[in-house]
């Protein structure tokens, strides 16, 4: 019998010695933890806020993959910047992951201190 909430591993997706799961099947749904601008080992890249973000979103596809899925799949996004002046290119590089119809997302703006620029996780759809 398969067991009713599974943690998600594969090919890429980070590891991390922090106590977390990259992602975790519950019934239907598939919950990935925050990602950021990381490295297969969870060491953190600072870059350019568009090439953290695209990191990101590569780093959930892996997950997303490992899991059976893509951001098709998708049914809410919490994004996180930590600057304002960031807004307008985290909207267009999004645009580049997600299409209509959207996931349902709530972003959050000033909470990610200094370490990254932008941090993403996902909630998406497995069922049939």
């Amino acid at each position: 019998m398969k067991t009713p909430i599974q943690a998600i591993y594969g090919p890429g997706v980070i590891k991390s010695s922090l106590p977390f799961s990259p992602a975790i099947r519950a019934g239907d749904f598939v919950f990935v933890s925050g990602m950021a601008s990381a490295d297969e080992n969870g060491q953190l890249i600072p870059d350019t806020f568009a090439n953290e973000a695209h990191r990101t979103y590569e780093n959930i596809r892996r997950v997303l993959d490992a899991a059976g899925l893509d951001f098709s799949r998708v049914v809410q996004v919490r994004c996180y910047l930590a600057k304002q002046e960031n807004w307008d290119e985290h909207n267009r590089i999004y645009r580049e992951y997600f299409s209509e119809p959207f996931p349902a997302r709530t972003t959050l703006i000033g909470c990610l201190g200094d370490l990254v620029k932008y941090e993403v996780d996902v909630v998406a759809y497995a069922g049939s």
